[in-house]
């Protein structure tokens, strides 16, 4: 049997809960939303949600305003503050309006109040994940969505989710929280709550129009949408309002004159086609202007309209950390032309590369914009840049620098590279996309038996489903070059398959270090523990992968993978160092637990079902199958390191 905390309700005054309001009211919203009936329809879910959050205030600032429930602190700190009473005080009126019957939580709103005809506003539409859980949550009852929210988003403790709703007026917390535990949680929210994605966020709105036909009534849709935005401090976007002759964009919603230079295919700026061998630094803003469509104005108009202003059936993509909004002035033009059976301009703005993209019959209605991270770009990773993909093949158009350009199968050391054709734009001929040829799930294993890569004259690139290719590289992490010679392209064919869970995070360069090699007990041969890290254009997100290569293991076979941590900086030029630790088994059927670090690592120890210690990188000792070890190590200055896992 539960015990019950002791805490008294925290009286709470209007000024204080007014300000609690103004900080925590997209919270609020978001919360009032997701317990709201769904049958309303998402519209009127959004409307209802502000209007119960607005209502949520004691009228009048004279006398007292009210006491605060004696319930922890909700989930998400930062967010809301667990010793803000005001904040407990709104959110138990708030849910309890949105549990009330519906005459009682959707009063009818005062009249003097704006009013919007011809608009409806409901949040942006999220994927997969986000879709099966709304339809999970719908099918529960008013207390069981309530019960799941306040879990998910508020307070973690049962006995806590109880309380507010007994507070609420619900007769049996309990089976609302039963049946809470039945919904079915879709394995895309392991990392970060899907309640808490665009999908159910109130304040992040799209608008459409209920009638075409009344266009003065766009004007009160859009003074509608500016409020939304005084009061949820984010933006509410206003797409696909017809294609006019823009072909994909949608109506303009602003006049800005910087914005409208942007429009203007007049005003594109472009490289002198020898500006990059006379540059100081080499990156896209060296390329020149190629393609056989670089004079074609219309279609130069349309593509940088549709930058600006996407309508709804325009397939926008973009990596991790890229924004998607339009160019702040005139961008520069690095390509247009014709790519198989698509019409294709590539623009650089100095922070994005983005690529326009329709059918060269010149219907825009199946219409793409792609954008990638581009900013800092150099010799070696704007060496490249897609611009087409067809039937699991990629189309690059590469730099002026590359002279040469070749295929290799990472996975084959010994096969010569296989040269490509370029034609005189500098477009190579189309070549297999290892992008979505690996294995699924993002494990590498048996289903991955090769993967394709470019040399372009001395840096090797490889696909990993964005605009731009990533540069692979071998080395110390102080100092990784260029993929030079059979005995870094063999180290390569035990990691390349690994590349699998790095695809998609808007990667700049990957780095295989070879930095330890171990001679097993009981004469088992020498084994190789390297490290590959991921580094992203954006600065976040960095992967390292520690993989430990056994004797005797085929050539091209991928290593075990032992350790794998984000946003580490471990194995890089901040920290050049690495540990990780593994358990192997000997061909004579002994277990070891083997520990390797690289870099100034000077001692290294295990503890827990193991105990040892070794001076210098590398430790093996007795284990036995599925011991659970620590292992720690000490920088030759006495630094303590902890191990990847």
């Amino acid at each position: 049997m539960e015990q019950q905390a002791t805490l008294a309700p925290v009286p709470v005054d209007v000024e204080h809960a007014e300000a609690a309001l103004l900080e925590h009211y997209p919270r609020l919203v978001r919360l009032a939303y997701l317990v709201l009936p769904p049958g309303l329809g998402r519209s009127r879910r959004v409307l209802a949600a502000h209007a119960l959050v607005q209502r949520a205030l004691p009228r009048g600032r004279a006398g007292g305003g009210g006491t605060a429930p004696a319930v922890p602190p909700p989930r998400g700190g930062r967010a809301a503050p667990g010793d803000d009473p005001g904040y407990a005080f709104l959110r138990q009126r708030v849910l309890t309006a949105a549990l009330a019957p519906r005459p009682r939580r959707l009063p009818q709103l005062p009249p003097l109040l704006p009013q919007v005809w011809g608009l409806r506003l409901f949040p942006r539409s999220g994927g997969a994940d986000e879709l099966a859980l709304d339809q999970a949550l719908a099918a529960l009852s008013a207390p069981g969505r309530a019960a799941y929210v306040l879990r998910a988003l508020e307070v973690p403790a049962d006995r806590d989710v109880r309380r507010l709703l007994a507070a609420a007026g619900v007769p049996d917390p309990a089976a609302a929280l039963m049946e809470a535990d039945g919904v079915r949680v879709p394995p895309g929210s392991r990392d970060v709550p899907l309640l808490e994605s665009v999908e159910f966020d109130p304040c992040t709105l799209q608008a459409r129009p209920t009638d075409l036909m009344r266009r003065r009534q766009h004007v009160r849709a859009a003074l509608a949408a500016a409020a939304a935005l005084v009061v949820c401090g984010t933006l509410v976007a206003l797409p696909d309002g017809g294609w006019g002759r823009e072909g994909a964009a949608a109506p303009p919603y602003a006049q800005n004159a910087a914005a409208e230079q942007a429009l203007d295919p007049a005003r594109l700026t472009t490289a002198a086609p020898t500006a990059w061998q006379s540059a100081d630094h080499r990156g896209f803003a060296v390329w020149p202007a190629r393609g056989n469509r670089t004079g074609d104005r219309d279609l130069l108009r349309r593509a940088l309209a549709v930058w600006a202003r996407p309508g709804g059936t325009v397939q926008v993509t973009a990596t991790p950390g890229t924004p998607t909004g339009p160019a702040a002035g005139p961008p520069q033009l690095l390509y247009a032309g014709e790519v198989d059976a698509a019409v294709v301009v590539l623009f650089f703005d100095g922070l994005r590369v983005v690529r326009y993209a329709e059918a060269r019959s010149g219907d825009t209605t199946s219409a793409a914009l792609d954008f990638g991270r581009a900013d800092a770009a150099d010799t070696g990773t704007a060496t490249a840049l897609v611009v087409g993909r067809t039937d699991g093949n990629v189309r690059y158009l590469t730099a002026p620098w590359v002279t040469t350009a070749a295929v290799r199968d990472l996975l084959d050391v010994k096969a010569a590279p296989q040269p490509l054709h370029r034609d005189a734009t500098g477009v190579i001929d189309a070549v297999p996309s290892p992008a979505g040829s690996s294995a699924p799930n993002g494990n590498s294993g048996n289903d991955c038996h090769s993967w394709t890569a470019l040399q372009l004259g001395d840096h090797l690139v490889t696909d990993l489903g964005e605009l731009l290719p990533a540069r692979l590289t071998s080395g110390a992490p102080a100092a990784p070059h260029d993929v030079a010679d059979g005995k870094e392209r063999a180290q390569w064919a035990h990691s390349a398959c690994h590349l699998s869970n790095v695809r998609g995070q808007g990667v700049r360069s990957v780095n295989a270090w070879e930095y330890a090699t171990q001679v097993l007990p009981g004469g088992a041969g020498t084994a190789q523990w390297s490290c590959t890290r991921a580094e992203t254009w954006r600065g976040a997100g960095s992967r390292v992968l520690v993989q430990f290569q056994a004797p005797q293991t085929r050539p091209g076979a991928p290593g075990a993978l032992v350790a794998r941590t984000e946003d580490s900086p471990a194995c890089g030029p901040r920290q050049p160092h690495v540990l990780a630790g593994a358990l192997w088994k000997a061909p004579g059927g002994t277990w070891y637990a083997l520990a390797a670090g690289g870099g100034s690592v000077a001692s290294v120890s295990a503890t827990g079902a193991v105990r040892g210690s070794a001076q210098g990188p590398l430790l093996a000792v007795p284990a036995r199958e599925g011991a659970e070890v620590e292992v720690s190590g000490r920088l030759a200055d006495g630094t303590p390191i902890a191990p990847l896992r």
